[in-house]
């Protein structure tokens, strides 16, 4: 059951105004309860049961918008539902009022940096070739880059259905016969990453991703998640190319599966 609250927060907490202003429009009376002009600042109002309009116009709920990261461990298959009955990264979510969907995708065996959201234009803009969003990845293969390698991956090569832009890459380290290399990509491709290498010759040992445009997973503890700060997503959405205000989001404490 719904609790009264005041009407000036019910008009903040829907997006009419902050509190002090819709405590001015109140007293100037510009706002209505259930059809009744109201004057002073004492009224309450039961969200869902009363209708508040102002200068005419009803006040509605505003959506709101969820942002999220995941730390995405191996063995999760990145969608909301697996016809073959392997584990969703949805698993590893709290319990949200707002649905969210993952922006992108890693496979089954990748790690790292996951994003989350209903906010459609993000998503939209995000995944669009066009806007070539940069994704951070660090790969550990077995044996050493050649530079003919080297070259393939950093000035494009051919895959089955496209040839790939050309990436960043820098060699992380090499000793035990491994690698591990860092390679920043614009492209999301399905499994492309791995693609790359493995038409280089070399088998993929680990793939994680940890950086998404401006966001990076530091901090974020293997298989748990967080909400994203009201900067980071400004950031995200300036790299996405969207940079008219961010809408509202819902925040809540970090978390764990």
């Amino acid at each position: 059951m719904s609790r009264e609250i005041r009407l000036q927060k019910y008009m903040a907490d829907y997006g009419v105004a902050s509190r002090r202003k819709s405590e001015e429009m109140i007293q100037a009376g510009r706002v209505s309860v259930n059809g009744k002009v109201i004057r002073e600042l004492g009224v309450k109002v039961t969200p869902g049961a009363d209708e508040v309009s102002v200068d005419g116009t009803l006040v509605v709920p505003r959506r709101q918008f969820v942002y999220l990261m995941l730390n995405k461990p191996k063995g999760y298959v990145s969608t909301t539902n697996d016809p073959q009955g392997r584990s969703t990264v949805m698993e590893l979510l709290p319990k949200l009022d707002e649905r969210v969907y993952p922006v992108g995708r890693l496979d089954y065996a990748t790690e790292g940096l996951l994003l989350f959201t209903n906010d459609g234009e993000l998503t939209h803009a995000m995944t669009h070739p066009s806007r070539e969003l940069n994704k951070t990845y660090q790969v550990r293969i077995k044996g050493k880059l050649t530079p003919e390698a080297i070259r393939k991956l950093t000035e494009g090569m051919q895959l089955e259905d496209h040839f790939t832009a050309p990436a960043q890459l820098t060699i992380l380290s090499e000793r035990g016969g491994e690698s591990q290399v860092e390679l920043v990509i614009h492209e999301g491709k399905y499994r492309q990453v791995r693609r790359m290498f493995e038409g280089c010759g070399y088998d993929v040992l680990r793939l994680v991703r940890t950086q998404v445009g401006p966001l990076r997973k530091d901090g974020v503890k293997r298989g748990c998640w967080r909400y994203l700060k009201k900067t980071e997503i400004k950031e995200l959405r300036r790299a996405a190319g969207l940079d008219r205000k961010a809408p509202p989001e819902r925040r809540k404490k970090h978390g764990k599966r």
